[in-house]
């Protein structure tokens, strides 16, 4: 029976491991991890020996130490990944509700046959299908939950495995086993079914709480972008009207410089000249780039920018045709120059300006952003982007901006001195 108990254990221990690594964005290199697995491996292995082996008469020794054994693999999780926050250990502790399961296979495999090698391979081959079938049907949703910020943390949802995890122990393990009570075996079973289905489902919700936060924003982009058009047509409509008036006057205009010419009265032909230029410089539609969702964009926040009486200085080099998707950029450009603009607007009145370089190339992306800011800035600790402090419901066009630059293989600097902040994404094709 230990005999069965230590393979068995240590079995768990390895394939709870191999859950946490491939179910982990990992922080470190892949040799640095798998020393970490390794050295807990180690630890967990020597008091799993300990309880089973030598000090075999008390149980509240085997409890504390079993205690211990969570609380070092756990940490394992947490110690590995990228992100050590809610959903990091809810990967662990469900690591530890799936690799559960196949150890029940064990015992309750040994109960009914009394083989220990079919118990032993019963559970390796239980824990091979549970780890085969969890990777491919929601290790995607997993890695899509665990990449993206959120705007608040969601300890609860820890709160699942924590109670499957007791559930199964205390039918199963502990206090006492089901080699003890093998009438608690169907009752195991069906627990085990019930967890791997409440984790599809949360997991499915969770993703599609994640698909619609990002079709918000796309919403978002496409309600500023239609309403850009509209701004854009609105001008063409009046510029057009404006010059037609205009057209119509000249040859008023025209007879009037003829007369000032016979009367050499040159200071007010410049006059008429100056207010004609004047007219058509007011009825021109600006074009900043050639792309036009981006200069859609780019053309409302820089009203937005005249607005408050900021001055905006724009450099933007954007071909007709984007190397990336057009709407995804635009949606970037408008999250870094709105966090530009309400950073400049809370500041105190000066004449630095807004700088906004935008270059796009064949062979690269360059967006560099230069703003007063007086407020001081939170930056995260991983990412090192700045954190926003308006509370709920904001920070989320920063996480855009980093999951673009995720997506493209880009970077991201930013710093901020003499209460000047600075931004710099760049993107090599």
């Amino acid at each position: 029976m230990i005999y069965v108990k230590n393979i068995s254990y240590m079995m768990t221990h390895i394939f709870f491991l191999v859950f946490v690594y491939l179910f982990t964005i990992h922080r470190y290199s892949r040799r640095k991890t798998l020393a970490v697995c390794f050295l807990s491996f180690l630890l967990t292995t020597v008091m799993n020996q300990l309880k089973l082996n030598f000090i075999t008469d008390s149980p509240l020794f085997y409890f504390f130490t079993t205690i211990a054994q969570i609380a070092v693999a756990q940490l394992t999780g947490l110690l590995i990944s990228e992100k050590r926050d809610s959903r990091t250990l809810f990967v662990g502790l469900s690591a530890s509700n799936y690799v559960a399961a196949g150890s029940i296979t064990a015992s309750i495999l040994y109960i009914f046959t009394g083989s220990i090698g079919l118990a032993m391979a019963g559970s390796l081959l239980s824990h091979v299908v549970i780890l085969l079938v969890l990777c491919f049907k929601i290790r995607d949703m997993i890695f899509k939950f665990c990449e993206r910020d959120l705007e608040k943390s969601r300890w609860e949802i820890c709160l699942i495995p924590v109670f499957f995890y007791c559930s199964l122990s205390s039918i199963a393990f502990f206090p006492y086993t089901l080699y003890d009570h093998p009438e608690n075996i169907l009752v195991s079973i069906f627990l085990m079914i019930t967890m791997l289905v409440s984790y599809v489902v949360v997991l499915r919700y969770l993703s599609s709480e994640t698909k619609h936060m990002e079709e918000y924003w796309k919403n978002v982009m496409f309600e500023s972008y239609i309403k850009g058009l509209e701004s854009q047509n609105y001008l063409a409509e009046q510029s057009k009207r404006n010059l037609k008036i205009l057209r119509h006057d000249m040859r008023h205009f025209s007879m009037m410089i003829d007369s000032l010419l016979d009367q050499k009265e040159y200071d007010e032909i410049k006059n008429i000249t100056g207010h004609i230029n004047e007219v058509v410089n007011e009825n021109k539609v600006d074009q900043y780039c050639e792309n036009l969702v981006v200069n859609t964009i780019l053309m409302k926040m820089t009203e937005q920018a005249k607005s408050l009486r900021i001055t905006l200085r724009l450099d933007a080099l954007i071909p007709r045709q984007l190397p990336v998707n057009e709407y995804e950029f635009a949606m970037v450009l408008a999250n870094l120059l709105e966090n530009a603009v309400f950073s400049a607007k809370n500041a105190a009145p000066s004449e630095n300006p807004i700088n906004a370089k935008m270059h796009c190339t064949s062979e690269y992306l360059l967006i560099d952003i230069e703003n007063d800011c007086v407020q001081e800035i939170r930056f995260d600790s991983i990412t090192g982007l700045p954190k926003s402090s308006r509370g709920k419901g904001h920070g989320l066009g920063m996480q855009s901006v980093q999951a673009f630059c995720d997506k493209m293989g880009g970077t991201i600097e930013c710093y901020c001195e003499n209460n000047r902040f600075r931004i710099i994404l760049y993107v090599k094709f």
